[in-house]
């Protein structure tokens, strides 16, 4: 066998022992240990405010737990937020449309990558009594009522008029690592709008599984004019006990955030959302 093809072997060899050795769903580390904001192109004063907010997104990836940014020790970790960056990178978001008018580079757009070394980032957990969730990162399968004046729909993976609700979800879940899967109607058939809101989450967990999660997700999204915005209400069962949250007056983009975020507080061994 040829020098080239030998070695071509042992590393598809290498590669696939070390695929098979890592738990399914768990957290890769390479995946983990980064966060991203939009700034208005590369300047320095917009690169530190971009510095901020990656760090709490980053500390919120990898522990799962919203309730940090709340912590009166932030506030001295984001001043030096840039301290604690490993690397960074900017994309264009306007990349192929040439500058116009008076716009210049400093004006357009830019997605700010900021890459962390695990042993800083689990420092600054520890600092602030927390740790990494470095396990699987279940796939939940979200079961969700809709209700805006006449118009009342259960989401499902066919349904027409959800389908930004669904893109909705799964942009919410890409920052914690996470991933949603939909039931399709005919899973649905046997519920309904008003039995969904009352079966227990024993019985939504075994539905799940069978439209590819691995857990239920179930939700309450309803229309109000007095909020000026949706009120959304969840639940989530870990370990024999459900828990609930709401959230109020907010577009659905951040309902579903409110929906992920909590979830993952909960999965992570955070507690109550």
């Amino acid at each position: 066998m040829p020098q080239f093809l030998r070695f071509a072997f042992v590393l598809s060899c290498l590669s696939f022992l070390w695929a098979t050795n890592v738990p399914a769903g768990a957290a890769d580390l390479g995946d983990l240990y980064h966060s991203q904001t939009i700034v208005t192109g590369q300047g320095e004063e917009n690169r530190q405010l971009g510095f901020r907010t990656c760090l709490d997104k980053v500390l919120v990836r990898v522990s799962g737990d919203q309730r940090l940014l709340a912590r009166r020790e932030m506030d001295a970790l984001r001043d030096k937020a840039g301290s604690f960056v490993d690397s960074f990178r900017y994309h264009d978001r306007m990349e192929g449309i040439p500058i116009h008018d008076e716009q210049g580079t400093h004006d357009r757009p830019h997605d700010l990558t900021c890459f962390y070394k695990p042993d800083v980032i689990d420092r600054l957990l520890a600092s602030l009594g927390s740790r990494p969730w470095l396990g699987e990162r279940p796939t939940l399968t979200v079961f969700l009522t809709t209700e805006q004046g006449a118009r009342h729909f259960m989401l499902s993976a066919e349904e027409g008029r959800g389908e930004t609700m669904r893109e909705s979800f799964v942009n919410a879940s890409g920052p914690m690592l996470m991933h949603v899967a939909f039931p399709k109607a005919a899973q649905l058939a046997g519920l309904g709008e008003e039995a969904l809101r009352a079966t227990d989450m024993a019985r939504l967990d075994r539905v799940a599984k069978q439209a590819g999660g691995d857990r239920a997700l179930a939700g309450t999204i309803v229309w109000s004019d007095k909020e000026l915005g949706w009120v959304a209400d969840w639940r989530l069962a870990d370990h024999g006990k459900t828990y609930r949250w709401q959230v109020r007056g907010v577009s659905f983009d951040d309902a579903f955030r409110v929906a992920i975020g909590g979830a993952a507080q909960i999965l992570s061994g955070n507690g109550q959302p």
